[in-house]
């Protein structure tokens, strides 16, 4: 099997994985370069080429297939840099998405503001047209009226147009007429188009989300164009695949039409990856926590599989309705960056990122952060990070954390650190009781599968915090998200609007809607060149209570030919109930269900590697003992063992507290706390209670 290579782009590092044709694999990371993310990326590649002893030229030569993470669309969003976006819709309706359903994110502070506009007032044009409900005209399409609209986008520099008509999604004529005119006006500018992004109700849901891919859409093009172009001159061959919100990958070229869809690309990848390791450890309920250099993500999954949220997903103050693994993200990093405001501790959601970085990487950074804290603590190499090969220096670590926190609050160096580091486990505890507590889930019911360079640092306080008894740290943990990359599978996520009480539900509308998507999404996936026994549809009926805002996505029961009867599509309904009083502990057995829309996920198999370790090691732990070092444990400094990471073997047991050094990341074990290491190199850590 040839090479296979996972790239995932974060804030602060971007990490690689290399899978080689034996299973071993290759891990990599280099800091992000933000002001073109590709630069870092084929820089990244070459050193990974160096490590195999081969030139960049003949490694992608001789490399299957490239998955890419990237936090493109993400960081649009969290910066308001996107394209100048403009926006068409019905006549009447374009301040639909300032008035955004009434939704307030914070419903105690009448001061609140409202998020940055993607598309400011006078950058919307409502147009002359209506359909009704069932798609039929009402009011033809005033095309005049809409080239008029088109020259004022284009005098105002729009770069993007979104355009979102009523009820698109049951009849698109006018909105592929309103398309062609745009090419026709203004054909330099990006097209976002409803019915093609995400045709189904509501009408707020369906305009956000097509102004987020419009806003987001020109940059990642470009950013995905220059990558693609690198990795062509340097002898890549293939297509490009990214990472989806829903889990799955696809083409760079799909993704380039559908770039909302890259929204979470990174961190899916992590937990897509803790899924595959937590069925080979024999588990399959968890909580996933990534925490690298600027967030952290923490994600429920049961069961083997995360929820898929199909509707409302709401990313950086923006709802976005297209199915997305649910997580919860936290300005939580090693790069989290400490201040006193109010005359109380504050740490993140700024982070210090790649550069200038924290201040113990020697940058020029000058505001103390979680890995400046941790460096004091003694929980990390105080003299250099990933094996050697990142350099750490302790000048002025001391005094900004004694000047921006200490001073402020009257505490010492130490204090102060330890203060810096309690707030942000805490921190990152709230966002794990986020995904379960709020959810109707004991957290200690679950395990935890932690992984990114920070995230082994921090767990064990969090699963004290928590109750939880047991977590995973996998060997790649510091590289987690870009391993879940090579191994996921292809995945096309297609949804169609039809809204009717479910007594009223065809049978036969239902099934010619799911041939229609099916016959879509084996159009979107021929790019994958796979055989028709390697894809797999998962149909669901989208059915809510009359009077429900939310919808649940419900597991068709069809017969063995994928169609849906009358009897299938009854059992279904009555799936809905047993479903809805499973998530919300109640179920309406004498309402009838309102069915709102039919959706299918394809599933494009792709081969799966052996995941072998390279090199293991043998030995006592004894041979494994790197040093000693202070490290701060229940309120004093102990002369604490480090053990080094390539030489601790399967089968042996570390006792904390201890600290093991990792190649790319470190994992501190606290008193009470023991880790086992299995047969591939992964800690099993058991937290007494």
């Amino acid at each position: 099997m040839p090479y296979r290579i996972g790239i995932d782009v974060g804030g602060t590092f971007t990490d690689f994985i290399l899978i080689r044709r034996d299973g071993t694999l290759g891990l990599g990371k280099t800091p992000t370069t933000l002001e073109d993310q590709s630069l870092g990326v084929m820089r990244g590649l070459e050193e990974m080429a160096r490590a195999e002893g081969r030139d960049l030229g003949g490694l992608l030569a001789d490399t299957e297939i490239v998955v890419h993470g990237t936090t493109t669309a993400d960081n649009t969003m969290i910066e308001m840099n996107g394209a100048v976006t403009g926006l068409l819709t019905s006549e009447g309706h374009r301040d639909e998405i300032d008035i955004r359903r009434g939704f307030k994110e914070n419903i105690w502070d009448p001061a609140y503001p409202p998020p940055t506009p993607i598309a400011p007032r006078r950058r919307r044009f409502g147009v002359p047209e209506r359909l009704d409900f069932r798609g039929q005209v009402v009011r033809p399409l005033d095309e005049d009226a809409v080239r008029a609209a088109v020259g004022r986008l284009k005098r105002q520099g729009v770069e993007s147009i979104a355009v979102c008509l009523l009820f698109s999604f049951v009849n698109p004529a006018h909105e592929r007429r309103v398309a062609e005119i745009c090419r026709e006006e203004y054909p330099e500018a990006r097209l976002s188009v409803s019915h093609e992004i995400m045709p189904t109700a509501p009408e707020f849901e369906r305009t956000s989300t097509t102004l987020v891919d419009a806003y987001v859409g020109p940059r990642l093009e470009t950013y995905l164009a220059n990558l693609e172009s690198a990795l062509r001159g340097a002898g890549y061959g293939r297509d490009l695949l990214i990472m989806q919100s829903n889990g799955g990958i696809m083409t760079a070229g799909f993704m380039a039409r559908k770039a909302v869809a890259a929204l979470g690309s990174g961190p899916t990848g992590g937990v897509m990856g803790a899924c595959a390791v937590s069925r080979d450890a024999g588990f399959e309920d968890f909580i996933s926590i990534d925490m690298g250099g600027t967030s952290y993500e923490a994600c429920l999954v049961k069961g083997g599989r995360p929820t898929i949220r199909s509707f409302w997903n709401w990313q950086h103050r923006y709802l976005v309705g297209l199915p997305m693994v649910e997580m919860h993200s936290i300005g939580a990093g090693g790069g989290s960056i400490a201040s006193v405001e109010a005359g109380a501790l504050k740490v993140g959601p700024q982070s210090a990122k790649a550069d200038p970085g924290p201040i113990c990487y020697g940058r020029g950074g000058s505001e103390p952060t979680v890995t400046d804290a941790n460096w004091v603590l003694g929980y990390i190499n105080p003299e250099s990070l990933c094996g050697g090969e990142f350099k750490l220096s302790g000048d002025g670590v001391r005094e900004a954390i004694t000047r921006r926190v200490g001073e402020p609050l009257g505490l010492d160096l130490v204090e102060a650190a330890h203060g810096i580091f309690r707030i942000v486990n805490a921190n990152m505890a709230n966002a794990i009781r986020r995904v379960s507590c709020e959810s109707g889930y004991d957290p200690r019911d679950f395990n935890m599968v932690v992984y990114g360079g920070n995230g082994p640092v921090h767990a064990g306080k969090q699963a004290e915090e928590l109750g939880i008894g047991r977590y995973l740290v996998p060997k790649t943990s510091p590289a987690f998200s870009a391993l879940g990359l090579v191994i996921a599978d292809y995945v096309v996520d297609i949804q169609r609007s039809y809204i009717t009480p479910s007594g009223r539900a065809e049978a036969d509308r239902v099934n010619t809607l799911l041939g229609e998507m099916e016959t879509q999404a084996l159009d979107d996936l021929r790019v994958a060149g796979l055989g028709a026994g390697d894809i797999d549809f998962r149909r669901y009926l989208a059915i809510c209570y009359p009077g429900q805002t939310f919808d649940l996505a419900v597991p068709a029961r069809v017969t063995s030919d994928g169609r849906l009867g009358e009897a299938e599509l009854r059992a279904t309904v009555e799936a809905f109930h047993d479903l809805h009083e499973e998530t919300h502990t109640y179920a309406a057995r004498d309402e009838e269900p309102i069915l709102r829309a039919v959706r299918v996920q394809a599933v494009g198999r792709t081969p799966k590697p052996p995941l072998e370790l390279a090199d293991g090691a043998s030995g006592s732990l004894e041979d494994a003992l790197r040093a000693r070092r202070p490290a701060w444990f229940d309120g004093g400094y102990v002369d604490t063992p480090v053990y080094d990471g390539d030489r601790v073997s399967a089968g042996q047991r570390i006792e904390g507290p201890a600290i093991v050094e990792e190649r790319f990341t470190t994992i501190v074990l606290y008193p009470g706390h023991r880790a086992q290491i299995d047969a591939r190199g992964n800690y099993h850590v058991t937290v007494e209670a």
